[in-house]
This record gives C-alpha cells, structure tokens and sequence, in this order.
C-alpha cells in the first residue's frame, strides 16, 4: 500500500467516524499522482474506509471529460458523462463506481482532497447571507460556489471558477464552499487538511455558536399504542422499522406549524436521498387516538400529494421518527433528519434558512446516480419472510436462548436479548451488532418474573423498533430435588421465573402485537414458549420444574385460543436435553452436577456417568442440539394453521400418542 493510500485511508475514517462532519455513506476523499487518482467508490462509508473501498481511475482519460461533446438533455448527458468516468478505471473487474465528484477532485491541483458536508459549515452554506458571511470570515482565500445541479453541471461550473482563481491568484483555493452542499479542501498533505478544516470551524464558531446545551427528552410511553399501528400502516408486504429521537433541540421545531415549516423542505443532496423531499407532520398528540386519527387521514394525501410514503415524521411534543425497510435504513435518515434540523437552526441565527428549490429538488430526486447511491448504501441481504422483523429471546444471554438469538440474527431479524446476566447479554448484543449487517441487536436488562420489568421491555422494543412480531418465552431456571429437600422459597422461585415469567411475556407481548393485526387483519405474530420435555412427562425428583413445564403448555393452548382472532400463533417447542449448554454442564450448579449430588441417578460415581445414562435414554443417543430447535422454531413461524401445539424436539424419548 503507498504511503499515502494509507494516509488517505486515515483521514476518511477520522472525519467519517464524526457525525458532525459527514454522515452515512455522504462525503469523500481522493489522492492523485501524475498519473493516477484514487477516490471513494460511490456507497461506501469514509467512516469504514479500506483500500477495497477506494477506485483508481486514469487521470489522462478524466481529462476528456472536460473536452467531451455532450447533449443538451441533461439525462443525456450525465449518462454520457458516467460511461466516460467508467471508461477512466484503472480496473473494471472489481466492479465499482468511483464517486459522481471525481471530476471535481481531479481539477483540484493538489495531492489530498477532502470533501464533507459538516454541520456547522451548511449552517453557513444554507443560510440566504451564505455568499456575504463566508467573504466576511474568510476573506477572497476561498472559493464560494453558487448552489448549482450536480454532476457535469457542476463540474463546469467549478472548472470555470477555479481557473478564474488561478488567473488572479496564481494557485488553487484551499478552500471551496458549495452553496447548500457542503466544502471541498485541497493540500498537499493530510495534516494540512485538518489543519484547514479545524481552522474553518473555529472562524464559523466566532460568528454561531454551536449548540451545546441539547438535552434528551423522554420517550412517551404513550407512543407504544401508535407506534406499532404505524409501523403497518407504513410497511408494505415485509413490515419495516421506525426509529425514534427526541431531544430539546428537536423540541424547537415540533410545537406548531409554523415551526415546522423550518424543517419541511430539504437544504442538501443527501436529505433528498435519505429522507425524500417531504416530511409528514402531526400536530394533534394529546391521546394516542388523535395522533393515529390525524396520521389515518394525513397519509393518503400525503401520498396522494407527493407519490410516496413519508420516510419521515413529526409528532408534536412526542420527537421525530424515520421509517425504513431495515434499522440501518431508518437510523441513517435519523440521522440525517436531525442534521438537517441543526443546520435549519444555525441557518436561521445567519440571516434566515434557504431551501432548495423545487426545481433543484426534483433534478437530484431523479437523478440517477443519487438512486444508484440510495441502493449502493443499503446492505443487501437474502429475501426471506423474517427480513427485518423484530424478535424477542428472553434469557437470550446463554444457553438455547443465545443461540437462538444469534441464528434469528443471522436470518435478518432484529434481536432484543433479555436477561438478567447484563454483562454476557451486552457481550453478545455488541458482537452482533458489530457485523454488517441491516439489521441490529441490543440487550435490555429484564427479570421474567416481575411484570413491571417485562413491561419495560416491551416499551423499550417499542421504542427502538416500532413494533414486535415474535416473542420467545425462553428464560428458564431448573432446580432439583425432592419432596424431602425442595423448599417453598425454591419451588415459588421456579414457579415465578418459568410460569408466571411466560404469562408475563404473553400478556405484553400480544398488547402490541394486537394492535398490528387491527390495522392489518392478515397480519401473523407469534408467540412461542421454550418448554421442555419434562411439560410433557414428569421428571422424577424435579418437580418444580416439570409442574411449572406442564402448567406452560395449559397456557399455551389457553392463549392461543384468545389471540387466535388477532392471528397471534402460540406454540410450544419441547425439546430434549441439551447437554452442552450450561444448563447441564455448568462445572458448579450445571444439573449434572446437581443430580450426581441429589443422587438421581442410581451407581453414578462421577458427572460421565450421569451424561451417559440420559444419553442413553434418548433413542437417537444424542442430546438435542440448537439446530433441532431452529428447525421446530422455523416451521412454527412459517405455517398458518397450527397453534396451541406442543411440539417434542427430544430425539424419540417423549412420543406423543
């Protein structure tokens, strides 16, 4: 790797891990020889930056981009221009697009540069006193550039002004400023960079000063009676996620029409590309029945109006909310969304907020390299019915529940583990979520037994995610012994966690899940209970389980036939002994151990013995493994027509007659 690929790899990751610079796949970054210029492949994140994200394209051929005959049609023309910027790569076979500025990085005479969209500068950029106050602060050093179509537009349009710069300066700017964009700075060298752009920022800083006093606000529990209802009334076959931020600063702009107004049209490119270009407003909060009566009507006209479905809306007093397809979909137009309402705020303090116009709008809305880019950002994934559904695992840290937790994952669903063990279920939340992938895993803190903390579960899932599609009562705790050693704290103990710990899950679960099949009658949700083995036959010396077990499945066909008419399944999965988890093999209270102990089983001398005689009570000779749980927990999920069912995942030993 040349030294200086190395340096630019660096740069783009330090100015794309800060959200105040650059967010999502916006931005970019190039370095250039005499021969050769590397730029950022369109779509790919400065903040994830790597060599293979990088295209080499031949500085030679970019030089007939400035001399090309092109049409006068502007779709014309930019589908010529692109199949000459594709024509420049230095390597076509790895099949990536430089970036659509690569014109505009290479007319620029110097080695390193960086382009960003930073917050406080668009504040500027996007004020009507944009051209006056970058002259103020910075004097003729810098280029300032008229908001003007981007693409080949621009890139003449640029051409022009840097030679004029040129002619009267007799080098480069460092600097450019693109009206309602973002900035350009040009060096020789990475350090210089930041140097230009940490000066930039404390210039900008002297005229507004940044927000420094946002708060976050509380989320209203209330929202949990309109959220899931929304999220269907958003979503199309597969449902999606909504995403949630309130804070004092987005508090300015919800409390009225007028206020709004400040927010309701897009100030850049990439709000246009992540968010649409408009935003769907709900002023009536007072009950969870007003906001959804204003949002039933508000969104077919709203649709009727502008073609789509909103990616974005505004409930008074309640925050701002981004639906997409995926959670990373919907965090990334957050995030812009919320980029978009500091730069209207640091715009309004520079002489009043300047929005695109219409006929600005509608050129980057259909432009095709901006829809390219809309598909380039969005991770791809297999099709399958449980995309982006949302699950909860509860004692999802260890054991079955983690591994059901991570092949749910693995599947695109987005996980909620729930667990009393905060340090292995944070662990695990983390080590999903690190892939990349659309999808997302967090962990909530939860004790089955206590209603109030299952309840705060369902409304943080609510929160994070917009709804709930499948709930899986799996924490369970087993304590062995018999009549004579059992006492009634440890038997009211199982009873709490693997009893009342499922009615819990079943009760708040299907609250929300009632309200998606309201809006959409055909909508299916389940709710599937962890059983065991030992709820289909006792269990010698383990009572108090197997009874809490038996009495599961008493609930299990109770509540399915309740949710039936909501089309809310409820099933359970019996499976057998699963050896290697550490249920059973825990070296210090795994119930190998505990049953050598309780002498359960009879000449055993040590824990091999114990194993083997369980094992050879299984036709099959083997324990049951996670992938015959996922197997039973995927037909579960997959079929129509049965609930209320038990279903034995216990290699032969309980056959149902």
């Amino acid at each position: 790797m040349k030294p200086e690929i190395k340096e630019l790899i660096e740069i783009s990751k330090y100015y794309g891990s800060n959200k105040e610079y650059v967010i999502a796949g916006g931005g970019n970054t190039s370095f250039k020889d005499d021969e050769t210029i590397w730029i950022k492949a369109s779509g790919q994140s400065l903040a994830e930056m790597n060599e293979e994200g990088l295209v080499a394209l031949s500085r030679q051929k970019l030089h007939l981009i400035s001399s090309g005959a092109y049409s006068d049609d502007s779709v014309t023309r930019e589908e010529q221009v692109k199949e000459d910027l594709l024509r420049s790569i230095v390597d076509p076979a790895k099949k990536m697009r430089p970036s659509v500025e690569t014109s505009l990085h290479e007319i620029i005479q110097y080695k390193f540069v960086v382009h960003l969209h930073p917050t406080l500068i668009n504040g500027i950029l996007c004020s009507r006193n944009a051209k006056s106050l970058t002259q103020k602060l910075f004097g003729e050093s810098v280029l300032f550039v008229t908001y003007t179509d981007p693409g080949y537009t621009l890139f003449k349009k640029l051409e022009s002004e840097i030679i004029s710069y040129r002619e009267k300066f007799s080098h480069d700017p460092k600097i450019i400023f693109l009206e309602n964009h973002g900035s350009f700075v040009g060096a020789d060298t990475t350090e210089e960079i930041r140097h230009v752009y940490d000066n930039i920022l404390e210039k900008i800083k002297e005229q507004v000063a940044p927000v420094s006093d946002v708060t976050t606000l509380p989320y209203n529990p209330v929202l949990n009676k309109v959220l899931p209802t929304i999220r269907i009334l958003l979503s199309g076959e597969q449902p999606g996620v909504i995403r949630f931020r309130n804070n004092s600063l987005i508090a300015r702009f919800y409390q009225n029409q007028q206020e709004f107004h400040k927010i309701s049209l897009p100030l850049t490119p990439d709000i246009i590309v992540y968010c649409k270009t408009r935003y769907l407003y709900i002023e009536q909060s007072s009950t969870a029945e007003k906001i959804l009566d204003s949002f039933r009507y508000q969104l077919p006209h709203f649709i009727s109006e502008y073609g789509y479905l909103p990616r974005v809306f505004i409930i008074k007093d309640m925050g701002v909310f981004a639906f997409d397809d995926t959670f990373t979909g919907a965090e990334a137009s957050l995030d812009i969304y919320e980029d978009l309402i500091k730069i209207s705020y640091y715009a309004s303090l520079c002489g009043g907020i300047k929005f695109l116009i219409p006929e600005q709008v509608d050129f980057i809305d259909k432009w095709e390299v901006e829809n390219y880019r809309r598909k380039v950002v969005q991770p791809t994934h297999s099709r399958n019915k449980l995309n982006n559904k949302i699950v909860i695992v509860t004692g999802g840290a260890q054991g079955f529940g983690a591994g059901i937790a991570e092949s749910l994952f693995k599947l695109n669903m987005n996980v909620i583990i729930a667990d009393l063990n905060e340090e292995t279920g944070k662990s695990l939340a983390a080590s999903l979520s690190s892939k990349k992938s659309p999808n997302r895993a967090i962990f909530v803190r939860t004790d089955v037994s206590d209603a109030a903390s299952v309840k705060d579960l369902i409304i943080t899932t609510v929160r994070e995610f917009g709804g709930l599609d499948l709930m899986i009562s799996n924490a369970g705790i087993l304590k062995a012994g018999g009549l004579d050693e059992m006492d009634a704290e440890a038997f009211s103990k199982t009873t709490e966690v693997n009893y009342n710990g499922y009615f819990h899950c079943a009760k708040y679960a299907s609250e929300v899940m009632r309200l998606q099949n309201q809006e959409r009658p055909g909508y299916f949700t389940d709710i599937i209970q962890i059983n065991s083995k030992s709820g289909l036959r006792g269990s010698n010396r383990n009572f108090a389980y197997s009874g809490a077990k038996f009495g599961g499945i008493g609930l299990t066909q109770s509540f399915a036939m309740e949710l039936a008419p909501f089309r809310i399944k409820v099933n359970s999965i019996c499976p057998g002994n699963f050896y290697e988890g550490p249920l059973w093999s825990d070296p210090k209270s795994g119930l190998f151990v505990q049953y050598l102990k309780t002498g359960k089983v009879p000449g055993a001398k040590n824990i091999e013995d114990v194993r083997k005689f369980y094992e050879d009570k299984v036709p099959m000779k083997r324990g049951c493994k996670l992938e015959d749980i996922m197997k039973a927990l995927l037909y579960i999920i997959d079929q129509e027509y049965e609930t209320g069912q038990a279903i034995p995942v216990t290699g032969g030993q309980v056959m149902l007659g």
